[in-house]
């Protein structure tokens, strides 16, 4: 098993928890409710008619939490590597295998670890959300700054739990659920 931290509780940050905590890895999640998301009003998430940001973010951080996340709400003041894996300044310091920065449009950790930006300022990453670093993955509004868009950063958030899981487990890696089984 995997020790991920995650640092931001948006939508980026909450969908790699969610596939990261469903296949038993040990997460946790840095964030402390202060998302963009607190001030939007979904009318465009698949599967959701509409929702607005606040109620959104309590059911996303309920179904993280329910799958075994942790959700820390502190700030993480600094990340660092740590022989093979990271460090995050916050609750008494935590360690994690990989680091999976879903930080906004801020860019604060992103700058001090001295990841990749292009031209406009965002962190580079290929389509699985891994940066320059090896194990440090970027999502949401920190890769596409000028195209904010809840949902995009929930699949950037996927596509990274999916290369780590994949990573992990020495072979691709799909999430699919069956539904369950009935009686009839």
């Amino acid at each position: 098993m995997a020790s991920i931290i995650i640092v931001g509780d948006g939508p980026g940050g909450l969908s790699a928890a969610l596939f990261l905590a469903k296949a038993g890895q040990d997460v946790t999640v840095f964030g402390m409710d202060r998302t963009g998301m607190n001030h939007a009003y979904l009318y465009n998430y698949l599967g959701i008619p509409e929702i607005d940001g606040p109620s959104f973010q309590q059911l996303a951080r309920f179904q993280v939490t329910s799958f075994g996340a942790r959700i820390v709400d502190e700030e993480v003041e600094e990340a660092a590597v740590e022989g093979s894996g990271f460090s995050v300044s916050a609750d008494g310091g935590s360690r994690g295998d990989y680091l999976v920065l879903a930080e906004g449009k801020g860019l604060r950790l992103a700058g001090a670890l001295g990841l990749e930006r292009d031209d406009s300022g965002a962190v580079v990453v290929d389509r699985n959300g891994r940066t320059s670093m090896e194990r440090v993955y970027a999502v949401g509004q920190a890769v596409r700054p000028m195209r904010a868009q809840a949902i995009i950063s929930a699949g950037d958030g996927a596509a990274a739990a999916l290369d780590i899981l994949s990573t992990e487990a020495g072979r691709d890696v799909r999430d699919w659920d069956t539904p369950p089984k009935t009686d009839e």
